[in-house]
């Protein structure tokens, strides 16, 4: 499950979707939560573009901000491609949004690993939604996320230097293992 020692294991307790998932990055890449957080979601796949551009064309007849709305808006502040960077330590990035229909924290966590050439990683989503709208909409894209997370991680993961001794693997706050 989630990791106790996130900055945002605060935001658990009730959230609509709770999700982790964890991979080993090899030396490739310095351990060092800006640069792992820009491999996981600075190169997306193109079939993860397609989803997104889908995503927005959909969701922004709805009011929804779109991925170019959320990235014209950070440039204004600091963000990992369209995300805002909330907070930041040596081990853990946190990225996340406030919208009228819910609120989503991503932490990148940092951990140790066996070998000192190697450390784990940890993404951790948090979803609180703030009415009907925003529950509909975890719904429909829960499984795609799930997809888009686990493959963005485990590119990542193998762009660092692999192999990569595992995949990405999580559990979601439903329990079901992915």
């Amino acid at each position: 499950m989630a990791p106790d020692e996130s900055s945002i294991a605060g935001a658990y307790a009730g959230a609509d979707l709770l999700d982790a998932f964890a991979a080993t990055f090899c030396a490739g890449l310095p351990r060092d939560p800006d640069a792992v957080a820009r491999a996981i979601f600075g190169r997306p796949a193109w079939w993860i573009r397609g989803l997104l551009a889908t995503r927005d064309m959909a969701m922004g007849r709805f009011g929804l901000k779109t991925t170019d709305e959320l990235q014209r808006n950070a440039r204004e502040n600091e963000s990992i491609a369209f995300f805002p960077v909330l907070s930041r330590s040596e081990n853990e990035l946190v990225l996340g949004v406030d919208d009228r229909h819910l609120d989503f924290r991503t932490s990148i966590l940092l951990g140790a690993s066996d070998d000192e050439r190697a450390f784990d990683v940890v993404v951790t989503t948090a979803v609180r939604c703030h009415n009907t709208f925003g529950r509909a909409y975890i719904s429909l894209i829960r499984p795609f996320h799930v997809l888009v997370v686990r493959s963005n991680l485990n590119r990542a993961a193998a762009m660092a230097g692999g192999p990569v001794p595992r995949s990405a693997r999580g559990v979601d706050s439903a329990g079901y293992r992915s």
